[in-house]
């Protein structure tokens, strides 16, 4: 007996579908790039090339980089926490983890800067230690790890969900100690979701800009971001200058993108292998 399905045939659903993610994803990169390509690939050079332009850029990359990499430590941490034990607050702890996700980045970034400011809860303590959270490149890493936290936790979580606390059991019965079960046990299981969590992460740190813009004091060549520097081109009507900008952080995003995903499916492969 053919089964019946809930939606219609594959042919329906497959073009609604298509239809979908073109017009809300593939038609405006298409806009970006088509334009992008009108200036030609040397004048996107010498556009994304100059000081102020390269200094934004390798802030935002940089930066939302080092946010993924901490974001995927402590956010496995806390994964791991809300999983595997059961204490008060446990519910509350869960639902915080989701505030990034709900909360306005405008908002966030107020939030922040009143935190971190020299005159702020943090920001006060960390200044005396010589370290400047506000108005600084800290405090855009800060900023990123805010708004990244939430994707690795989430990505994290129903894996470990799904991992047999059995497996640690026996490889403790096994005379394994708890770094060798969290380096052969645990860690295997976790890392493409870690890996799809930090992708996720950096794709949201490289094009934030709301929680930053507050933080980050702007400084050109010190704490302006690509988002903040292609924001301000749009305003000057310099809109090939931002064009190239978009361009360039779209290409390098979705190349690293691209091979961070081959990175986990090839890991996945070889644990199935």
């Amino acid at each position: 007996m053919r089964r019946r399905r809930a939606l219609p045939g594959f042919g329906l659903s497959l073009g609604v579908s298509v239809a979908y993610v073109s017009l809300l994803v593939l038609l405006p990169l298409l806009g970006v790039v088509a334009h992008g390509l009108g200036l030609g690939p040397a004048k996107i050079w010498a556009l994304c090339s100059e000081p102020r332009a390269a200094a934004a850029l390798m802030l935002s990359f940089g930066g939302a980089a080092v946010a993924a990499v901490i974001d995927t430590v402590f956010g496995g941490l806390v994964a791991w926490v809300i999983v595997r034990y059961r204490f008060p607050g446990r519910r509350a702890l869960d639902v915080l983890v989701d505030v990034p996700f709900a909360l306005p980045t405008a908002v966030a970034g107020i939030a922040l800067t009143a935190v971190y400011a020299p005159t702020g809860v943090l920001g006060g303590p960390l200044g005396e230690l010589g370290i400047p959270a506000a108005y600084s490149r800290v405090g855009v890493v800060v900023a990123l790890m805010f708004v990244g936290l939430p994707f690795v936790v989430r990505t994290i979580q129903p894996v470990l969900e799904s991992l047999d606390p059995a497996l640690e059991d026996a490889a403790a019965t096994l005379g394994a100690t708890r770094w060798q079960t969290l380096w052969r046990v645990v860690l295997p299981a976790l890392r493409p979701a870690a890996i799809t969590g930090f992708t996720l992460a950096f794709a949201r740190g490289v094009g934030e800009y709301g929680s930053v813009v507050f933080i980050s004091g702007n400084m050109p060549m010190r704490t302006e971001i690509g988002p903040t520097l292609v924001m301000t081109k749009l305003e000057q009507f310099d809109l090939q200058g931002a064009t190239a900008l978009g361009l360039a952080m779209l290409v390098v995003s979705l190349a690293l993108l691209l091979a961070l995903e081959a990175a986990a499916a090839r890991d996945g492969r070889r644990r199935a292998a």
